[in-house]
């Protein structure tokens, strides 16, 4: 059974391991280099072990198989990762609707983040679940000696109400 919960403070290595593993799925398009790998894993491991807090984890028959982050908890999801041997088993749809509502709950209207544009498929994943691309920027990156596309993405969670009563001719 799948639930999604709040990370807890000794599920770092796993949660480091998870995000590197996908990290370097969605780097793929774009090219990574030994000393890249070796930063996003102490990205990920210093992350995981001192904000585990924000990580909410996608947790399957008691293994953990996703996580995904609000690192400032406010509407901005930092982080979102899910295992590469559970892609397209709904994992990643329950982790995000979960985030949404933590979202909404707090009050915030829209939920936004962002990838590097050449990263497909999660675009494709966040716009099959409402997201719209709402900014495109190229920036050069020194670590890849390249320019990056990046998109950054929103999707409004909260429905608007008709002002007014009665019927409108």
């Amino acid at each position: 059974m799948l639930t999604i919960r709040i990370a807890r403070e000794d599920e770092a290595a796993k949660l480091t391991d998870i995000g590197l593993r996908a990290w370097e799925q969605a780097m793929e398009p774009i090219g990574t280099r030994s000393d890249l790998r070796e930063n996003a894993l102490n990205a990920f491991a210093g992350f995981t072990q001192n904000a585990w807090l924000t990580i909410s984890v996608a947790d399957l028959n008691g293994d953990v198989v996703g996580w995904a982050a609000r690192e400032g908890l406010d509407e901005k999801i930092t982080d979102f990762w899910v295992d590469p041997d559970f892609l397209r088993q709904g994992v990643g749809s329950a982790l995000l609707a979960d985030i949404e509502t933590q979202i909404r709950d707090q009050g915030f209207e829209e939920a936004r983040l962002e990838t590097h544009a050449q990263n497909t498929s999660a675009v494709q994943f966040f716009e099959k679940h409402g997201y719209r691309v709402s900014w495109l920027s190229v920036s050069y990156s020194p670590k890849l000696d390249q320019d990056v596309q990046s998109v950054g993405l929103a999707k409004h969670l909260v429905t608007e109400e008709a002002d007014g009563y009665g019927s409108e001719f």
